[in-house]
């Protein structure tokens, strides 16, 4: 499942993010893109284990909250840089489209995630992603995308159990050529 760039993908939340190229760089190739978030729009608190991630706010406003701390905002011009490991969430704080350009480095399977993360969330019209390719997500990319906010029981036995029948169904044939997650 390779995906040629430019590549874009939208949810129904109001994200569109556009997968602009790929950077060789030393430590890893870093991926180029670009949102555009509709108001009140953006992911949930997640974390990235292997990753960094970085905006620059073209237009618009934006808000981001690091777990547990208080919320904080940054407009046209001013960057912001999510470590590794770190759990974070963003959104468009405005009351206008949110244009930003961003990166993540390494890329890893990135592309992949996000553009079937956003399939599954079309597919369940909501934020919360069709539950049989969420659970797919969420455990086998685990090593390297994380909701800490999502209940621990969801988390460590509703998720595995709906893995496990959506593999016994066969409903992940369509990921056959998934990329492997980096462990």
């Amino acid at each position: 499942m390779n995906f040629k760039l430019p590549h874009t993908i939208e949810n129904v939340l109001g994200e569109k993010l556009a997968f602009k190229s790929i950077v060789r760089e030393p430590g890893g190739d870093k991926v180029l893109a670009e949102a555009f978030v509709q108001p009140g729009a953006g992911p949930a608190m997640h974390v990235h284990y292997k990753q960094e991630e970085g905006f620059t706010v073209i237009k618009g406003k934006l808000g981001y909250q690091f777990l547990g701390e208080e919320p904080q905002y940054a407009g046209p011009g001013e960057s912001v840089v999510f470590e590794r490991g770190k759990p974070h969430r963003f959104w468009n704080a405005g009351e206008d489209i949110l244009h930003c350009e961003g990166w993540l480095k390494p890329a890893n399977t990135i592309v992949f995630f996000l553009s079937a993360l956003y399939d599954a969330q079309n597919a369940s019209g909501k934020a919360e992603p069709e539950p049989f390719d969420g659970a797919y997500l969420l455990t086998r990319y685990r090593s390297e995308y994380g909701m800490p906010e999502m209940p621990g029981f969801v988390r460590k036995f509703i998720i595995p159990i709906t893995y496990f029948i959506g593999k016994l169904t066969g409903k992940y044939r369509k990921f056959k050529g998934a990329p492997e997650p980096v462990r």
